[in-house]
């Protein structure tokens, strides 16, 4: 319970009533998913900067301005950095052999403390650093208040979340090798598989199907790339700026930088800690890769609609309706869709955060978290959804070859024969519409009309025209780099295959 009883029924306004209500289910996810309580009790809590005050916080406002229920995710992150710090004041000197001991075993037992979720987490304490810190206290005494030497809560936040992203870019680059993974040998085993490809979602001229996941995949391969770009920017280490203009005691960052494996410590201590431009990066790409996904989603969502009929999705990726018994929904792709929206109104959230801050930090910052953790939470699991369902996804080759029939879709081919022929491509251009006028007129394809039909658009035309009209010679003419034809498909999975690798 977060607050004594008596202060719960004590009358309070509106807005007061329904906070308190949200703090009374406040809780936050660990790494394992399990939900970790946070006690609002603070009667035995000394604020570890309270000498500079007369009276204790306010407990509305002690709630209100309290982290802990969601920077708690951050404890490894939190506790590898203090384990760091205490070692760089060991090797300088700063601290005594003896207390660095103390602290780091302290630690290791509060880290295993937390996973067997045995610590309780006090709102009083306000955040993770200063929970773990009271807990070191009372574990093994004077060192425990050692160990804040020569850094703030401001640079350690900035550590901890620069650590913990830089491993969840990790796990997101993961899922976007798997689902690249699987488009490559969807790719590849329907390289042949004929389909419609689509400009304003007309029939504009066959493709196959091999293709068009290998467009899919060069999207995520983008989005690969600037992770990997924005994770140079994160692997920057602000340990050693302290509140924002450095420490007197004779630090070593670089040492510390080289424990937490960063490229390099931070070259100024005032940007060190406000500066949260790797997080806004970091979501902008996220936003690319649900972008991207969402992209995908909606085709899937209009390829599996009667009116298509253009794949098959796993039923274990799908959901019926409640009185529709006929219903087959594509919850997952649509969900995607749907929780795109969400990543960008965190990008925006995140933009907005910073953009009227002075330097150096403000308890604005407090604010970054919950969007950023939101937004790699989405991401991991939209991007898990999409592996996991792909490689079961089933095309319809015989619907998929019907409609790339219907739409007219090698006029472009007829045209190309002309110009092979001698006439200007503007000239064909107007032969092939006549053409296609008198197809829609009559409901014919143009691959259906006799020669003595084709030939009264233009006397060029002779009987080798068919070859150009049908849709596997279509798809075969584009054999150059990067085209449609079957055996180009195939190099391109070879070369994806070695972009995979590297």
């Amino acid at each position: 319970m977060l607050f004594a009883e008596e202060e719960l029924t004590r009358p309070r306004p509106a807005a007061t009533i329904f906070y308190l209500s949200v703090l009374t289910r406040q809780a936050s996810m660990t790494k394992d998913n399990t939900i970790s309580p946070v006690k609002s009790d603070p009667s035995s809590t000394t604020k570890p900067w309270g000498g500079r005050f007369s009276e204790s916080t306010d407990k509305f406002v002690e709630a209100f301005t309290a982290s802990i229920h969601f920077d708690q995710r951050l404890y490894r992150h939190d506790i590898e950095g203090s384990r760091a710090h205490a070692r760089m004041l060991g090797q300088t000197g700063i601290l005594e052999a003896e207390d660095v001991i103390k602290i780091i075993n302290g630690l290791d037992a509060i880290e295993r403390q937390i996973e067997a979720g045995e610590l309780e987490w006090q709102v009083a304490l306000e955040d993770i650093h200063m929970n773990i810190e009271a807990r070191l206290t009372e574990t093994i005494g004077l060192a425990g208040k050692r160990l804040h030497t020569g850094r703030s809560r401001n640079d350690q936040i900035a550590t901890d979340i620069r650590l913990w992203l830089r491993e969840q870019i990790g796990g997101i680059s993961h899922e976007i090798r798997r689902l690249q993974t699987a488009l490559v040998e969807l790719a590849e085993r329907e390289a042949h598989t004929i389909m419609p490809g689509f400009t304003h979602l007309q029939v504009a001229q066959p493709i196959t199907f091999g293709h068009h996941m290998l467009a899919w995949f060069e999207m995520l391969q983008r989005d690969h790339e600037r992770l990997q770009d924005c994770l140079k920017r994160v692997n920057v280490l602000p340990l050693g700026a302290a509140a924002l203009a450095g420490t007197t005691y004779p630090i070593d960052p670089a040492y510390t930088a080289t424990l937490l494996g960063f490229a390099r410590p931070a070259r100024n201590s005032l940007d060190a800690v406000s500066d949260r431009d790797f997080a806004i990066e970091f979501n902008a790409a996220a936003a690319l890769v649900m972008m991207h996904l969402s992209r995908f989603a909606e085709e899937l969502i209009i390829w599996t609609s009667a009116q298509f009929d253009f794949v098959r999705l796993p039923d274990r990726f799908c959901t019926g309706s409640s009185i529709m018994p006929q219903k087959k929904n594509p919850d997952i792709p649509e969900l995607i869709r749907g929780k795109t929206g969400r990543v960008y109104g965190h990008l925006i959230a995140l933009l907005t955060l910073m953009k009227g801050q002075p330097l150096a930090y403000n308890k604005d910052n407090q604010e970054d978290k919950e969007p950023l953790f939101d937004t790699v939470d989405t991401l991991l699991g939209s991007l898990r959804a999409f592996a996991d369902m792909m490689p079961h996804v089933q095309p319809k080759k015989e619907r998929m070859r019907a409609a790339a029939i219907q739409g007219f879709s090698t006029a472009t081919d007829l045209a190309d024969y002309l110009v092979r022929k001698g006439l200007p491509f503007r000239d064909a251009h107007e032969v092939v519409g006549k053409a296609v006028a008198l197809g829609v007129q009559s409901e014919r394809d143009l691959s259906e009309m006799s020669l003595e039909t084709l030939r009264s658009f233009s006397d060029v035309i002779e009987a080798d025209v068919f070859a150009s009209l049908t849709l596997e010679g279509s798809v075969a003419a584009r054999h150059h780099p990067g085209g449609t034809a079957p055996e180009q498909v195939l190099q391109q999975v070879a070369d994806a295959r070695k972009l995979l690798q590297s």
